[in-house]
């Protein structure tokens, strides 16, 4: 651990580590996993539940006093009335674990009286680790990362996540997708919405956007965001959006033009934002989709 982070930053460091190391050797033979499903086209593993009992267990073993929201187990675990909550998803990507392919990681957030402050998301496959305390900075493997410097959309990548559980409006984010993909050098949908966030924070994507998310989903992503000088809020550019479901995240810049373009899709639209319709900037010939 280093002595240099918080010592509840180097906690969730060495948790998030001992569940990739339980990813790593699950992925090794991934057909032998026992994999259940909780609703259409959402799983969960027994490799999810051995790497949430370890992060709980090395994060308890520290802060027996502390709170727990986690994917798999809820509130079951840890003190009821903390004001500090760790808030973890032990395997963002479980869909792309299941098929072997290596985009996924483990996300550990803590919240102290509702603000996250601590937050850690590792990718096992690459051993890349994001790391942010709220006002230190945002890191991956121990060198300062800040969101990209690009202020013109069109040359911009976005990252963003597919609907598929049953219910979703697949029609309403076929249109975000249009309306993205015409304004913008290029879309990509990797499937784990909190390394989408580390890589808006590091300045690998521009900018992100998806509906239907959880909290754990977004928590440690949010504070690399913005401890690396990006912005993140739901659809209408508001701050509110653990709890709401949708989330917006990017260089400053960028996030100020998605707003207008997105806005009318949110949940939380008035309804004259929902029937303007945004001018959409000329593009030189030739230019990407």
């Amino acid at each position: 651990m280093s002595p240099h982070l918080h010592p509840m930053l180097n906690v969730a460091i060495k948790a998030a580590r001992a569940a990739g190391a339980i990813i790593n050797r699950g992925a090794l033979d991934v057909e032998s996993v026992r994999i259940s499903q909780k609703q259409i086209n959402d799983y969960v593993t027994e490799v999810d539940q051995a790497a949430e009992k370890i992060i709980i267990e090395t994060l308890l073993a520290a802060y027996p006093g502390h709170g727990i929201l986690a994917e798999e187990s809820g509130r079951e675990l840890g003190a009821k009335d903390s004001e500090c909550v760790w808030i973890i998803d032990p395997l963002d990507g479980t869909t792309n674990f299941i098929h072997g392919f290596p985009v996924y990681c483990v996300s550990i957030a803590l919240a102290v009286k509702g603000r996250i402050e601590q937050a850690v998301v590792y990718d096992p496959t690459r051993n890349d680790l994001f790391t942010a305390t709220r006002g230190r900075g945002a890191y991956m493997n121990e060198r300062r990362i800040r969101v990209s410097r690009r202020t013109r959309l069109e040359e911009c990548l976005i990252g963003t996540g597919f609907p598929y559980r049953p219910g979703d409006d697949i029609e309403s984010y076929l249109g975000m997708m249009n309306e993205v993909l015409r304004r913008t050098a290029g879309l990509r949908r990797p499937g784990a919405a909190a390394l989408d966030l580390a890589y808006v924070a590091a300045g690998f994507t521009d900018g992100f956007f998806e509906t239907g998310l959880a909290i754990w989903d977004m928590a440690a992503g949010s504070l690399l965001v913005t401890e690396a000088g990006g912005l993140v809020g739901n659809f209408t550019g508001e701050a509110d959006f653990l709890e709401r479901r949708e989330c917006l995240a990017g260089a400053p810049r960028i996030y100020g033009q998605l707003v207008p373009i997105l806005c009318k899709y949110s949940q939380f639209a008035k309804a004259a934002d929902k029937t303007a319709v945004p001018q959409e900037p000329a593009k030189s010939e030739g230019a990407p989709f």
